[in-house]
């Protein structure tokens, strides 16, 4: 085998050596920044899940008794009725 003929193998074999380096390291920099990305999307679920929980507890604090009743009487003149003023209607009975 002649020497030119080594030489030639030998960078024929860097260069696949080096390109095969190279492919790994651009796939791992891939899978990073996709990794990235998912840790990002987790995060912003996570605070929109933190929000909607605020929310909830929001309208069920609205939605109270305690708060709808004095707001009833100061915004719309209402009353808890006394016994002589309730009405009691009949209704079908369900079987």
């Amino acid at each position: 085998m002649s020497e030119l003929a080594t030489v030639v193998r030998a960078g024929l074999a860097v260069t696949v050596l080096l390109l095969s380096l190279g492919m790994v390291t651009w796939r791992q920099s891939r899978a990073f920044e996709t990794l990235g990305r998912l840790d990002e999307a987790r995060r912003q679920a996570s605070v929109a899940a933190a929000e909607r929980v605020e929310l909830e507890r929001r309208i069920q604090v609205l939605e109270s008794r305690g708060r709808v009743v004095p707001a009833a009487r100061d915004r719309l003149g209402m009353h808890t009725p006394d016994a002589g003023e309730l009405v009691i209607l009949p209704g079908a009975m369900k079987p």
